[in-house]
């Protein structure tokens, strides 16, 4: 049978279980990757393993989200970071490094190899021919320590891509069609594979970009072949001897094809509040704008701000708006300084900011109230950029240009100003000064924690019946910035549990924390692709924390559905739909025998405040079912030793 490039990967890096789509598989990480927003907890639950050392082929720390340092929180969680890496054998990217996924596929992505990382948009390197999946924290300790990572066997959607991409149009816009064709649900329980003629006129910026936000289709991850283009990419960065040609068979079997000619693309935008929310630009041409931003883990590569200089040089942005422009890594901020594209941005009136995820994540740059802001990020979830009112849009950075001249929504072919391709670098600038490697003796390394890391709040087996008031209903495509929101307000108590606790909901229900510690927990009502979006593992450690024992929705997010079941939440499923309709907050509601329900897939659910039953689906593997029980990952693993993985 002729091999898909995602099948040959699994193949090599297979434990358990058989390349059967929706079957649980087991497969073998070579690296990891985190974040300061998620990290601290990451390598908190990794240190309670007791496990002396990594045992990754690589693992790296990153920080790039709680760079904000307007309190001692975030400053002693990077301290943390720096100390526990050395500790225990992982390499440090200092602040001011960059954002991880744009600094990872510089010096680290290897193709071939597999990644898990503990950020939605670790798939980014998938344009490189990684296997490279964004899960929960819990999971990235696990791999960590030696363990395999589960997962059910996604269906793989070749992506044949034909002709090339007219001027004005970028990956952005590649990712935008397919947002708008497939919605953000289309992509649960599948990878993109990406074949066909097409692919030797993308650039690996392009590529990258499409990768990176393969992640708002709802996918598992997003993957290009390592080919010349990959070569040339992995040359200019003096990393030749990690090339490997890859490739899927000729006429490999996919579960799904689909098609799509680039040559009849066109500027692409999404408007609020969701990223498939897509339309052509000049159809809503003329809309004021009062904020643009370049940058984010999407679009902030040496090529994309190059292009956004040539286009502002010698020009002024509109005097009604305010733009901003984000490097994505030191080697990309000192590139354009030493070739003037710096010089050019800032005399086009940009405000230039550090190397990092900053506005994307709502750290910094809130747009005024009621205000229009164009974004070259990956979401435009409603409050994601600070301000709740705000109409985010998401497009090329060739479109924000468009934009931040006009002073309106404007498609770069409007602007008179005449098409430049950049080109990949013959070579980047290399500098890894801002990588601290782990010692080769970490025995008199001491661990600092500052007085705002709590301990890691466990909880125990999960109990055999299970009762609890509704505390919140909520509707379809519920994100985890709903549940747990970030900004420069609440990401500095990443962790601290018990006090970041106090914001789960805030955005929907402010009452909500104090109604879960009063009634001693309870149940959350969800629609479709409940937990959608980030990773955060925050999303569900922090209910558990607040006593949410149990998730009753009509389908999840992949990761957030693991992540619950890896912090002890059980999620079930309506078996009819209709009967979400039936259920209203403050109904109570009650499960027997919760163990054996776990075993049968299958479970009854009382109503106690109207006297009626209904049917609930739990869809779990033996495994996801056991970890359940013990109470969740952390106590499984410890029940099952690493030591012989």
């Amino acid at each position: 049978m002729k091999k898909t490039l995602t099948a040959k990967i699994i193949e090599e890096h297979l434990v358990s279980g058989k390349i059967v789509p929706g079957e649980e598989i087991g497969i073998k990480i070579d690296q990891t990757l985190t974040q300061d927003a998620t990290g601290t907890m990451a390598y908190l639950q990794f240190e309670a393993m007791g496990i002396p050392r990594v045992r990754t082929k690589r693992s790296v720390s990153y920080v790039d989200h709680n760079m904000l340092q307007t309190g001692f929180e975030n400053a002693d969680d990077h301290r943390y970071l720096q100390t526990v890496a050395a500790k225990y054998g992982i390499v440090f990217s200092r602040p001011g490094n960059g954002i991880c996924h744009q600094v990872h596929r510089e010096r680290f992505a290897v193709p071939g190899q597999t990644l898990l990382g503990s950020d939605s948009h670790t798939p980014t390197a998938g344009a490189l021919g990684m296997l490279a999946i964004g899960v929960g924290g819990l999971d990235v300790a696990v791999a960590m320590g030696g363990g395999p990572y589960y997962l059910r066997l996604p269906r793989v959607v070749g992506v044949r891509l034909t002709g090339a991409l007219r001027p004005w149009v970028s990956g952005k816009d590649v990712i935008l069609e397919l947002l708008r064709r497939l919605t953000v649900k289309g992509g649960v329980g599948k990878i993109l594979e990406y074949f066909g003629d097409g692919l030797r006129t993308l650039r690996c910026a392009e590529r990258f970009t499409i990768t990176n936000m393969g992640a708002e289709l709802g996918a598992t991850t997003s993957i290009f072949p390592s080919d010349e283009e990959t070569r040339g990419y992995l040359a200019a960065q003096g990393r030749s001897g990690d090339f490997r040609d890859l490739s899927p068979d000729e006429g490999a079997s996919y579960d799904e094809i689909l098609e799509l000619d680039l040559s009849n693309l066109e500027p692409l935008i999404a408007c609020p509040h969701s990223p498939d929310s897509v339309r052509k630009v000049r159809e809503i041409a003329g809309t004021h704008v009062d904020q643009v931003c370049i940058g984010s883990c999407t679009n902030s590569s040496y090529e994309d701000l190059m292009t956004a200089a040539a286009m502002l040089k010698g020009k002024v942005v509109h005097p009604r708006l305010s733009m901003t422009v984000t490097p994505g890594s030191k080697q990309v901020y000192e590139m354009i300084a030493r070739e003037g594209a710096l010089a050019d941005l800032i005399a086009s009136g940009c405000r230039i900011l550090e190397s990092g995820c900053g506005p994307c994540i709502g750290m910094g740059q809130a747009p005024p109230s009621g205000g229009v802001t164009i974004r070259s990020f990956n979401r435009n979830f409603e409050g994601r950029s600070g301000t709740l009112d705000a109409k985010v849009y998401l497009a090329s950075p060739e479109v924000c240009v468009a934009c931040a001249l006009k002073g309106e929504i404007a498609d770069p072919r409007d602007v008179g100003i005449e098409w430049i391709r950049i080109s990949t670098p013959a070579a980047y600038l290399v500098r890894d000064d801002l990588l601290v490697h782990p010692p080769a003796d970490s025995s008199g390394i001491e661990v600092l924690r500052g007085p705002n890391i709590k301990p890691l709040p466990t909880r125990g087996a999960i109990e055999d019946r299970l009762t609890g008031e509704v505390l919140l209903k909520v509707g379809d495509n519920i994100t985890t910035d709903h549940i747990m929101p970030a900004g420069s307000k609440v990401l500095p108590l990443r962790s601290n549990i018990p006090a970041i606790s106090e914001y789960v909901y805030e955005r929907v229900d402010p009452g909500f924390s104090r109604r879960a510690r009063e009634k001693g927990g309870g149940v959350v009502v969800g629609g479709d692709n409940y937990g959608q979006g980030s990773s955060r593992e925050h999303a569900a450690l922090a209910p558990m924390y607040l006593g949410i024992k149990w998730v009753l929705a009509r389908s999840f997010a992949r990761i957030h559905r693991t992540n619950l079941i890896n912090f002890g939440i059980l999620p079930l499923l309506f078996a009819d739909l209709k009967d979400y309709e039936n259920l209203e907050q403050g109904d109570v509601l009650e499960i027997t025998s919760v163990r054996d329900a776990v075993r049968k897939a299958a479970v009854q659910v009382r109503n106690t405040t109207r006297g009626n039953e209904f049917s609930a689906k739990v869809e779990l593997s033996e495994r996801e079912g056991e970890v359940l029980l013990a109470g969740g990952l952390l106590n499984y693993t410890k029940q099952h030793s690493l030591e012989a993985v």
